[in-house]
């Protein structure tokens, strides 16, 4: 049993608090790579924000689970390095789907996790998120549960198409299972395709397209439902469309990639969204500047050539959610 409070990590559930109350939302930035956690680490400190660090089961797999251990402990002595003093980093499993692999990443040092029964009848969605919240929290590890299905696909989640979170069922679902947090459906999608392109409107000055608006109304009778409760947002990349210009313009071929508007995201980082997921985004300026680097110097071979780009191009993604999409630069107590 590792215990998350020797690495040094935090739980949410302050975290989540003052962003709540101060109407901003904590960064929960997916990594499957050091160079992604140095990104992270670095932009955190810089920018002075709390941070999330969350990986998938499938990033787990491809990590090493006694690896990312080390990573996050490393994440934290790397903070105090660059200057921070006092780091509030969280190590978090996204999308769980079974009690059995929650168990084991709190045993083996998250601080947070989140069980996804969403796919689940509401019952056994309450049964299962129960199981995990009454483990865990013997360990004050917080856990965040699921309302409702997001479309698109993203690492081993995937789903045709989805299904809003009904408000009626959140208080129930809430009290129910004992979940400190708890992500909701209101039109936000997993992955760089969002949405269809019939689904959107094309900007006539651009040519782009312009997806759906969120469904606000949702989040604002969740927000009357639960008052203060932490509400989360999966599947929030914006899927900058500069990042998708240079992949097609170095070889690639993402056709009709389009994300979520960051001005919705901003309104909704102000409501009591306080935790929003970013993923792809991350995922485009990595892989943008690795193209350009091997179009440029087709003999470059050595890996920090290009891996080092990558992770300044990332540092700069992590910033920009940071100042001016998540408002949550400045909130490290000094």
């Amino acid at each position: 049993m590792v215990n998350y409070k020797d690495l040094g990590l935090v739980n949410t559930r302050e975290m989540f608090k003052k962003a709540v109350a101060g109407g901003y939302a904590i960064p929960a930035f997916n990594f499957n790579t050091m160079e992604q956690m140095q990104a992270i680490v670095q932009a955190a400190v810089e920018t002075k924000s709390p941070v999330i660090m969350q990986v998938s089961k499938g990033a787990r797999n491809y990590a090493n689970a006694t690896i990312l251990r080390y990573m996050a402990q490393g994440a934290v002595e790397y903070a105090k390095e660059l200057g921070c003093a006092h780091p509030e980093i969280v190590l978090h499993l996204d999308h769980g789907d079974s009690f059995e692999l929650c168990k084991n990443c709190v045993d083996m040092g998250f601080s947070s996790v989140m069980i996804d029964g969403s796919a689940l009848p509401y019952e056994e969605n309450i049964a299962l998120t129960k199981q995990v919240v009454e483990y865990a929290h013997q360990y004050d590890v917080t856990v965040e549960a699921e309302l409702g299905v997001l479309a698109g696909v993203e690492d081993e989640v995937s789903s045709e198409e989805s299904h809003y979170t009904k408000p009626e069922e959140v208080i129930d679902f809430a009290t129910r299972t004992g979940c400190d947090s708890l992500a909701i459906s209101i039109g936000t999608s997993h992955g760089a395709y969002k949405f269809k392109p019939e689904q959107c409107t094309v900007d006539p000055k651009t040519g782009r397209l312009v997806p759906p608006p969120l469904a606000f109304d949702v989040l604002h009778e969740v927000e009357k439902k639960l008052p203060g409760f932490p509400i989360v947002l999966h599947g929030s990349s914006s899927v900058p469309q500069d990042e998708v210009d240079t992949i097609n313009k170095f070889g690639g071929a993402l056709k009709a990639a389009v994300g979520i508007p960051e001005e919705q995201l901003r309104e909704a980082a102000k409501s009591a969204v306080c935790k929003i997921n970013i993923d792809s985004d991350s995922r485009l300026a990595m892989t943008a500047a690795v193209r350009k680097v091997f179009a440029e110097k087709p003999a470059e071979f050595d890996p920090r050539k290009y891996l080092g780009p990558a992770r300044d191009s990332m540092k700069k993604l992590y910033e920009h959610k940071i100042l001016n999409v998540l408002g949550s630069n400045d909130k490290l107590a000094q």
